[in-house]
């Protein structure tokens, strides 16, 4: 498949670079005789090129999950319920042991493929791949396993937010400081300013955050046995500063001025309101019955991330129509986001491994096979509460102030 428009081999190298000897095991680097399962799209095969000779270079190994464009849709119009359920478990079971670390690459030439299928059926395969979700965790919980993702765009994810493919792939580049001599040392550099801010947000031992703005008056509530989290080469990019807090303590009322794409449709002007940690009311101007069919799956009804962007660290100042850059917005104000749905567990301050099961639960960390990330840019004052009793304003004008 021939895009009209792609960036330079020189900026797809560099961008493997990144991916490869960054972003992998966790902002430390792809190690020699590790496997990665490479998970790309056919509208993204440029890229693919790119990773596997950095890959090679780097003395790594590899299984590729190359994946053809425009075929869902099909699966959805005539699987019955059990073709709907099925899941391949020696496959997914064995895919997870072998493998040392998942490179993602998000892309696609038609963001509606799944606009006119029942949003029941889409959250009916999100379930039944729930094993596998919790095999990953699981490894990743012991640190045998990290993740990647990045983004490729095509001239239809550029169309459809009013860019050309060159601007679009000029905020990619920006973002990704594919622009930069070194794009790597940049990162470490960035990533050093993040564990900075995390290191005095961890110290502050907060109890609960008040988020106010025009359309937020919401109260964060974020327990014991947590800790700040951001960088680590886990999305690329990243400059979300989060955490995953008590999913029981949320209250207020929280209105989204970004839009939303999920499950093959837009959902815009999303407001929600909580109360003792759940969605007691969700509505949307556009795409609200997905919206709900998707708050009404297990767990999804509750957070499990909250975070906030500094607009000194994120070169992103357009509309992308893409979680992966758009919860990484910098522009004027940074951007505050929710996710509904599973948190992570790595907010957990001590070693994830010998936490039981019926543990997490008792501590607020919310599961689910759902994880959907929402998006305001309003200008916004965050104020923490402290453990001591006292408030501190940790972030205004689109700034941490700490």
């Amino acid at each position: 498949m021939t895009m009209v428009y792609a960036p330079s081999q020189k900026i797809l190298d560099k961008y493997a670079d990144v991916l490869v000897n960054f972003a992998l095991n966790r902002g430390k680097g792809i190690k020699k005789g590790d496997v990665v399962i490479l998970q790309v799209p056919e509208c993204a095969k440029p890229l693919l090129i790119s990773l596997r000779k950095a890959l090679l270079k780097a003395g790594a190994n590899f299984i590729t999950q190359y994946s053809p464009e425009g075929i869902a849709k099909d699966f959805y119009e005539l699987a019955n319920d059990k073709q709907l359920n099925f899941f391949p478990d020696k496959y997914y079971k064995g895919l997870v042991e072998q493998a040392d670390s998942f490179l993602s690459i998000d892309s696609t030439i038609d963001k509606y493929e799944l606009a006119k299928v029942p949003p029941k059926k889409i959250m009916t395969r999100s379930k039944s791949m729930k094993p596998y979700l919790n095999w990953r965790d699981e490894k990743e919980n012991k640190g045998k396993l990290s993740w990647v993702l990045a983004l490729y765009g095509t001239e239809a994810m550029a169309k459809d937010v009013g860019m050309s493919a060159k601007e679009y792939w000029n905020q990619i580049i920006k973002a990704c400081y594919l622009d930069e001599k070194n794009p790597v040392k940049k990162w470490k550099e960035a990533d050093n300013e993040i564990y900075r801010i995390i290191g005095i947000l961890n110290k502050l031992k907060i109890k609960k955050l008040h988020i106010k703005s025009k359309n937020v008056d919401l109260v964060v509530g974020i327990g014991k046995n947590r800790k700040w989290l951001g960088g680590r080469g886990l999305n690329i990019p990243s400059f979300e500063i989060f955490i995953s807090p008590d999913c029981r303590m949320t209250n207020g009322k929280i209105k989204f001025n970004q839009p939303l794409y999920r499950y093959g449709n837009l959902i815009n002007g999303i407001s929600l309101e909580f109360k003792n940690g759940r969605v007691i009311r969700a509505s949307a101007k556009k795409g609200e019955k997905v919206l709900k069919e998707m708050i009404a799956v297990k767990g999804a009804d509750m957070i499990g991330e909250f975070s906030l962007t500094d607009n000194r660290l994120s070169r992103i100042n357009k509309f992308m129509g893409e979680t992966l850059f758009d919860e990484n917005f910098g522009g004027k104000y940074g951007n505050t986001h929710i996710a509904l749905g599973n948190a992570y567990q790595d907010s957990y301050p001590g070693n994830l491994s010998k936490v039981k099961k019926s543990q997490w639960k008792k501590m607020g960390y919310n599961k689910s096979v759902i994880h959907t990330d929402m998006i305001s840019t309003e200008n916004r004052i965050v104020t923490a509460f402290l453990e001591d009793g006292t408030q501190k304003v940790i972030y205004r004008d689109g700034k941490f102030v700490v």
